[in-house]
């Protein structure tokens, strides 16, 4: 079983950046695709961005495509969400998973759940 933490949430202005990050543990991770979420107050967990097990390939939600970049280190066992261009909008706890299989779109199982880290952007 994979335990993932995430870090580098902040408050940052309109326009700002922020890189957050996921630290995996467990013998399995290699093999697994990975994927951020978020969740604002009062909505939905919504899909963010994915990446297959040997970062290959990649899914982003139309609303952060062209801003958010995920990738990822195995030999550190680490994943990132470099995010560029916040908006207001873009305020809620992400949270990284990790798939079910090596390959995990927005639509795939994911097993592995973090605890999450906010993200708040001011406008």
């Amino acid at each position: 079983q994979v335990q993932l933490v995430e870090s580098g949430g902040g408050l940052v202005q309109a326009g700002g950046s922020l890189r957050l990050s996921c630290a995996a543990s467990g013998r399995t991770f290699r093999s697994n695709a990975m994927g951020w979420f978020r969740q604002a107050p009062g909505k939905d967990r919504e899909f963010v961005s994915s990446i297959s097990w040997n970062g290959g390939s990649t899914y982003y939600a139309d609303s952060v495509k062209g801003r958010f970049t995920i990738s990822r280190d195995n030999a550190k066992n680490a994943v990132y969400l470099q995010m560029n261009s916040l908006k207001p909008e873009d305020t809620a706890v992400y949270i990284c998973a990790g798939g079910a299989s090596g390959y995990s779109g927005p639509y795939s199982q994911y097993d592995f759940w973090g605890q999450g880290t906010q993200v708040t952007v001011s406008s």
